[in-house]
């Protein structure tokens, strides 16, 4: 049997000897196709919030999800875009070791917090990399905690 793999470079040898050991023969020219896939999204199609014209955005853009109502917005460094799916749909497509609810209306890359600040209201305040401060709330305190090991 031959198989052709679709895989990313970090676990190609890896899984190739596994196949090999099997009797399995790895061929580009296979007709059979193993690939990886992760159930989180890459890309969002938003829309710009001054143009209104559509654009898809790398997720590894975002920095900071907000919801207003039934608007949602997603920061980047270089500009503010609307998305076109609600904010429990958007948190749910996306990876959760890389993005993290702080509270009912807000969702932060982790990567992007530039502080963390403490209150004494069992509060945290975070300064993300694009300036804006925004507050971990009450309810999702724990969960930051937890999460960054405070």
């Amino acid at each position: 049997m031959k198989i052709k793999l679709d895989i990313s470079s970090e676990r190609y040898d890896e899984i190739k000897s596994l196949l090999e050991e099997r009797g399995i023969e790895i061929d580009d020219s296979a007709d059979l196709v193993l690939s990886t896939s992760t159930p989180f999204i890459q890309h969002l199609t938003v829309r710009e919030k001054d143009t209104n014209a559509r654009a898809v955005l790398p997720v590894t853009d975002i920095i900071c999800i907000e919801s207003f109502g039934h608007t949602v917005e997603i920061q980047t460094q270089e500009s503010i875009y609307l998305a076109t799916d609600r904010l429990y749909r958007l948190v749910g497509s996306l990876d959760p070791t890389s993005f993290l609810r702080i509270s009912n209306s807000v969702v932060i890359a982790t990567n992007q917090i530039k502080q963390i600040k403490p209150t004494l209201s069992s509060k945290f305040i975070l300064t993300l990399t694009n300036g804006k401060r925004v507050d971990v709330t009450r309810s999702y305190y724990h969960i930051f905690k937890d999460h960054f090991h405070i």
